[in-house]
């Protein structure tokens, strides 16, 4: 199993209401020589979190005690610029399993999903909502439903439904990546192999 399963998802989250936010920002180069998945989490928006002297800057909403939780929700355009996996690596080492926006980079969206970090696009209108009802209360709780395909700010009760594409969102559900997906299938494939004259 490449990662744990994703089902229902209940958490508080994360606000960063900034648009056009691109992977050099998520992870910025200087930290792309691991091959390796682990370790980038340390340096997830770097540049933003930390001053040159390594100290954390107060006023970055990832330094502050009172905002927690396994979704990040960030602003239109989360995830442009270059088609780093690093981006989508550190998001998922720091601990988010989720990220909510307006609209997503497309190599971004791939990447995450890769990797079982759920990609949720609502509408600028509802994710306006989530971000006042963070504004108003940081425990305030998001539930994300893949298999119903929705998200719920539980405050209110207030719902919005998001789509996915079926091969992913089967891979999440049963903590598949590519690979697995394939090695699942591995009778399948030597059946049908078996079947067709070299």
């Amino acid at each position: 199993m490449a990662y744990d399963k994703f089902d229902i998802l209940t958490s508080s989250a994360v606000p960063l209401p900034i648009e056009n936010v691109d992977t050099d920002q998520i992870i910025p180069a200087r930290f792309l020589k691991a091959t390796e998945r682990k370790g980038f989490g340390d340096n997830l928006f770097r540049d933003w979190r930390y001053n040159d002297d390594d100290s954390p800057k107060e006023d970055f909403v990832f330094n502050n005690p009172k905002y927690k939780g396994k979704i990040l929700v960030g602003g239109k355009n989360f995830g442009s610029g270059s088609s780093r996996e690093h981006a989508a690596w550190a998001v998922y080492d720091y601990g988010f399993r989720c990220v909510v926006s307006s609209f997503f980079a497309d190599i971004f969206r791939g990447n995450c999903l890769n990797i079982g970090v759920l990609p949720v696009q609502v509408s600028p209108e509802f994710l306006e909502k989530i971000f006042k009802a963070i504004d108003a209360d940081p425990t305030t709780e998001i539930e994300v439903d893949l298999n119903k395909q929705t998200i719920t700010l539980l405050v209110s009760g207030e719902s919005e439904s998001f789509d996915i594409n079926g091969y992913k969102k089967e891979n999440m559900l049963n903590g598949y990546d590519d690979i697995d997906y394939l090695t699942k299938m591995k009778a399948e494939i030597q059946e049908f192999a078996e079947a067709r004259p070299f």
